[in-house]
């Protein structure tokens, strides 16, 4: 019973399936909708890094512009680079039948994928990326095996290695079993800075997937003190109305 459980969640949520199969423990991204120059820093570098494969359909560029406090001019000169409209969705630069041509899959819209996976899973992924010959791109992630992406951002973190381990089995078999990645070719950033990037890269993402989040948190204060303030005037009242009976 409990294997059919697991079976129809992984087929429901393929997210959870993932999740299960993670063999690595993911790095803490401390992602957060109020820093707004992370926000827009990460919106700078997901439209030129990752816009041009992925897509956030379900958020308009006027959205962003808006939320993030960003002026219209600047917002199409050096976001917008698939469309002319702010009131525009924000879609791939490249057409879906070309992705697949390369990739073999479509690249997958990352709108909601900081709320799926979780900001701390996009943040590993990001960072997960090591050399494997094997590969077609010459890759491979430690949170996402065989993944079809290129590593693109290579140039900013460099190649990580892959670190094994021999492990024998209960049969008396050998063999080498993946472990961790470690620093490899270094790129143009400093691991700190590279963090950064992640980080920021991930913010962003996280505002995608709720862009309501801020505000609703900030919102959520006001209506505590209001039921704070309403609550005093209720007892108040209530002893007003009660004080006879007693």
């Amino acid at each position: 019973m409990l294997k059919r459980i697991l079976l129809i969640a992984a087929i429901l949520v393929p997210g959870a399936a993932a999740w299960a199969q993670e063999a690595y423990p993911l790095q803490h991204a401390d992602a957060t909708v109020n820093d707004v120059q992370s926000l827009q820093r990460g919106a700078r570098d997901f439209m030129n890094y990752c816009s041009g494969c992925h897509s956030l359909q379900y958020l308009r560029y006027n959205r962003v512009a808006k939320d993030l406090h960003i002026p219209l001019p600047e917002l199409k000169k050096n976001l917008m680079f698939t469309t002319k409209k702010p009131s525009a969705r924000i879609v791939s630069a490249m057409p879906p039948a070309d992705a697949v041509k390369w990739f073999g899959v479509a690249p997958p819209d990352l709108t909601l994928m900081a709320r799926f996976m979780g900001p701390d899973y996009v943040y590993s992924f990001l960072k997960g990326f090591y050399a494997d010959k094997s590969r077609l791109w010459g890759v491979n992630n430690l949170y996402k095996p065989n993944v079809a992406m290129p590593f693109v951002l290579a140039g900013l973190q460099g190649v990580q290695k892959p670190v094994y381990k021999s492990v024998t089995g209960s049969g008396g078999h050998t063999s080498m079993q993946l472990t961790g990645v470690e620093p490899g070719t270094p790129g143009s950033m400093t691991p700190a800075q590279y963090d950064q990037f992640v980080h920021d890269i991930t913010n962003f993402l996280y505002y995608t997937a709720e862009p309501f989040k801020a505000q609703r948190e900030s919102m959520g204060i006001f209506v505590m003190l209001f039921l704070l303030v309403f609550f005093v005037f209720a007892y108040l009242l209530k002893k007003e109305y009660w004080k006879d009976v007693h």
